[in-house]
């Protein structure tokens, strides 16, 4: 039975009164919520809880989408790369897409929108090169040059929203609609958006939060011609673009959008690409248009006295919860799913909304529960991973996801949401609103800054990716620390300076990426203006490919902060004599066994004997500090997250900090132990972040000891 009540959403479903009641009364829930799939009967709407119900702007409507199929949701595509073998060549563009999915627009004139580029080149074909064969889905070409490569860059209406889509595939729909996504950009649907909702909020006087899954413009998901994902980009706006949002822009911004803008040569302008001027500026565009229709959706829903809340996923694209125009749309609330630490803080520390929710794994759906298998082994590591965020940002209410009736089955995994349902209560009235100890100040360096807080090297929200685990982990380790973690553009230093208040800079990620930076680097100002402040007393901390772009004999353009550079081959004539490492050093003090810098970074070399090589192997170093005038530079090739990677991660950072002497205050000497103290109000907890007994000891905030043993995942507060 739950000690307490509140803080907790539920999902049920029709028909499942008696089991509801049941958990509603062990998790101590109080609120109910339906899901993609699911229904709320009248029954259940009368418990004693608030209810939420989920609301589809811009699909599900297939009754009002087939009579205006001209204001289908849009997007540009690029087709397969076509080898040319004579003058002549043929383009099937739909090759390799679903379909079901998309069909070409051919409303609008192709030679006027559409784009073949000859990839072997770059040059853009004269429309009078091609024509389209619109009964075949074909592109031809006349004047092809022979062994160059072609593509086709063309418009298609979105006719299954891919969401419903994936759910439908995942949990075996079979004759339900296909849901076809419209445009509110375009005039009846922009109209349909207002009014449905009108009439829609008088016939659900029971609903008590409207869930807004989410507004407008889905992520990026494309599907190949087997119904699988070809390419998935959760921070894509391939799904806003249209012929109306083009024409508009044009006028706004006084000159013209191609098509290669969007389609990126096939990279779709993903997260990991530097920024073009043009899709900042289509960013920017979209966004503002996306709250201003957003607000109007909220204004009636509180007209309606009800709440408006966000799904932090599915059609999310433009209502960015870090960029400028978030506060304009006046949500009251934001909800999103919980991978670990990060994803956690990407949730919890969004600005301007009453209260933040969390959906935490597993979702309730076949794939995590059917029979042999045991579904609280992710709850379990969903919830160590993520509660080490909430003892740093909380959020204020935490909730799943799915088929009640599959969790249902699983009497253990039950049992066990009980325990996480009442300690995160106990978190929240400990931690919420209090300031916890930071022993220093973080800022994380990359193209987007702000914009995409806590939303580095992420794909599909927070998926493990073999080129990305090694610096996502950055970010995971960060979310738990006792260190306050800022955003900062390249574009913030050149028009702002470095933020008195900084203590260290990470600069993270792969060369010519946006979070390394790329050709950001080539700029004198920028360089010179980290290199003046590190010199001044600043750390800087690079893992990866820190600003890595080849100039000027230089691969890490700030190879001097850091004392390491890498071997492009260049410079394999000039010999290297700096590969000893130390015997010990702070930053390594904590390390027991081997080290582990997931992918890694090869070819990584020390510049001189001022470099403190902390790691040397395969002839290469990995880990590295250096002194730079007052400051200090530190080199890491790679930091997946785990235990023994956060604590080196705190160590680099002290120690680039010149702030060894602190690093002992609210510390516990167990990898798998951390302190959070909360100095307004004198209480502190000893987190146990594993699931076996742990003993520490453990530094209070005037650096003194004392021991003291922890029971799996326990948290002692004091």
């Amino acid at each position: 039975m739950s000690k307490a009540r509140g803080r907790v959403t539920l999902p049920s479903q029709s028909g499942f009164l008696t089991e509801t009641k049941e958990i509603m009364e062990k998790w101590g829930a109080d609120a109910l919520r339906d899901s993609d799939g699911t229904k709320l009967d009248q029954e259940l709407k009368e418990l004693d809880a608030k209810i939420y119900t989920t609301y589809f702007v811009a699909r599900g409507h297939n009754d009002f989408a087939r009579e205006h199929m001209d204001e289908c949701q849009q997007m540009l595509l690029m087709s397969k790369r076509n080898l040319a073998t004579s003058t002549e060549l043929t383009i099937d563009f739909l090759d390799g897409y679903f379909r079901e999915q998309v069909v070409p627009d051919y409303r609008h004139d192709p030679h006027t929108w559409w784009e073949v580029i000859d990839r072997t080149t770059g040059e853009v074909l004269p429309v009078s090169c091609w024509q389209v064969d619109t009964q075949k889905h074909l592109v031809l070409l006349e004047q092809a040059i022979p062994f160059h490569e072609y593509t086709v860059s063309f418009f298609v209406y979105a006719i299954w929203d891919p969401t419903q889509m994936y759910n439908h595939i995942t949990n075996d729909w079979g004759d339900k609609p296909h849901e076809i996504p419209f445009d509110v950009r375009l005039p009846h649907s922009g109209r349909f958006a207002t009014d449905y909702l009108t009439s829609w909020l008088k016939e659900n006087p029971d609903t008590d939060v409207v869930r807004f899954t989410t507004f407008f413009y889905h992520f990026t998901l494309v599907f190949n011609e087997e119904a699988r994902e070809k390419f998935v980009d959760w921070f894509g706006y391939g799904a806003t673009v249209s012929i109306q949002a083009f024409e508009e822009f044009e006028a706004e911004y006084g000159y013209a959008l191609r098509p290669e803008d969007i389609v990126d040569n096939g990279y779709y302008n993903t997260a990991f690409r530097v920024p073009t001027k043009a899709y900042l500026d289509y960013m920017d565009f979209i966004q503002r248009f996306v709250a201003k229709k957003a607000k109007e959706l909220v204004d009636i829903t509180h007209a309606a006295g009800k709440e408006a809340m966000m799904f932090l996923g599915d059609n999310w694209i433009g209502t960015e919860p870090y960029g400028p125009y978030f506060r304009e749309i006046g949500m009251d609330a934001v909800v999103g799913s919980v991978g670990g630490g990060a994803t956690l803080r990407l949730i919890s520390d969004i600005p301007h909304v009453k209260y933040t929710e969390g959906r935490f794994l597993p979702y309730f759906f076949p794939d995590t529960f059917y029979e042999g298998n045991d579904p609280c082994v992710e709850a379990v590591e969903n919830w160590l991973s993520a509660r080490r965020a909430l003892m740093r940002s909380p959020l204020d209410r935490i909730g799943y996801g799915g088929y009640l009736s599959l969790a249902y089955q699983f009497p253990k995994f039950i049992d066990y949401i009980a325990q996480v349902t009442e300690e995160f209560r106990t978190i929240y009235d400990n931690v919420k609103g209090k300031r916890p100890y930071c022993g220093l100040k973080v800022a994380v360096l990359n193209a987007w800054g702000r914009l995409r807080s806590w939303q580095t090297h992420m794909v599909a929200h927070a998926l493990w990716y073999k080129q990305t685990y090694s610096y996502f982990g950055v970010l995971e380790a960060l979310s738990g620390a006792a260190v306050d973690v800022s955003f900062l553009s390249f574009q913030d230093i050149r028009t702002g300076g470095i933020p008195a208040d900084v203590d260290v800079i990470l600069n993270v990620g792969d060369a010519g990426t946006a979070f390394s930076g790329g050709e950001e680097w080539l700029d004198p100002k920028l360089v010179t203006a980290i290199r003046q402040w590190v010199y001044g007393g600043g750390a800087f901390l690079g893992i990866g490919e820190p600003s890595a772009i080849h100039h000027q004999g230089r691969f890490f353009q700030l190879a001097d902060v850091l004392g390491v550079d890498k071997e492009l081959g260049y410079t394999l004539s000039t010999d290297k004599y700096f590969h000893t490492a130390l015997s010990s050093h702070f930053i390594t003090a904590d390390a027991k066994d081997a080290f582990c810098f997931g992918e890694s970074q090869h070819n990584i070399y020390a510049l001189s004997r001022q470099t403190e090589i902390l790691e040397y192997s395969d002839n290469e170093v990995h880990l590295a500090a250096h002194p730079y005038g007052k400051g200090r530079g530190v080199y890491i090739s790679g930091l997946p997250y785990s235990h023994e990677n956060t604590r080196l991660l705190m160590r680099a950072m002290y120690y680039a900090a010149h702030k060894e002497e602190a690093f002992r205050r609210w510390h516990t000497d167990n990898l798998f132990c951390e302190v959070h103290a909360y100095p307004e109000t004198g209480k502190y907890a000893i987190v146990n972040n594993s699931n076996d007994t742990q003993s520490t000891v453990f530094y209070d905030g005037n650096g003194e000891a004392t021991q003291v043993t922890l029971k799996p995942c326990q948290i002692l507060w004091k």
